[in-house]
């Protein structure tokens, strides 16, 4: 079984993966009990947008990780795939400018990505 921070790993490096834009990884854990981490991606349409969700979906089942529920938003503008510790939202464009998800969990601490990223080329 995987810790949290691994599954946030893995998610983030399936997204970057397939192309997702502007991802965030915000550590949650100490201001809400709904996850240890938040990761936010866009896509750039509604396909990439359900592509990023499948791959990732996809990539932390194959590491045994059973997700809890996935949830779509209006056509894949945004949806949410929750694995309990991680909370994986992919948005478009505009979905994510207008729910603005990094404001309202400014209290978290965001992670940098550049090691993460890094460390699997």
């Amino acid at each position: 079984m995987l810790t949290s921070k691994e599954v946030a790993v893995a998610a983030t490096r399936a997204l970057d993966s397939k192309k997702g834009v502007g991802i965030k990884l915000i550590r949650v854990g100490d201001v809400t009990s709904l996850a240890d981490y938040f990761l936010i991606c866009t896509g750039t349409s509604n396909t990439h947008v359900k592509t990023l969700c499948d791959y990732t979906e996809a990539t932390l089942e194959e590491l045994g990780e059973t997700m809890l529920g996935r949830e779509g938003h209006r056509g894949n503008t945004w949806e949410l795939l929750d694995f309990g510790c991680v909370v994986i939202h992919v948005f478009t464009n505009e979905a994510r400018q207008f729910y603005d998800l990094e404001r309202l969990w400014s209290d978290g601490e965001q992670i940098p990505l550049d090691d993460i990223l890094k460390e699997e080329k």
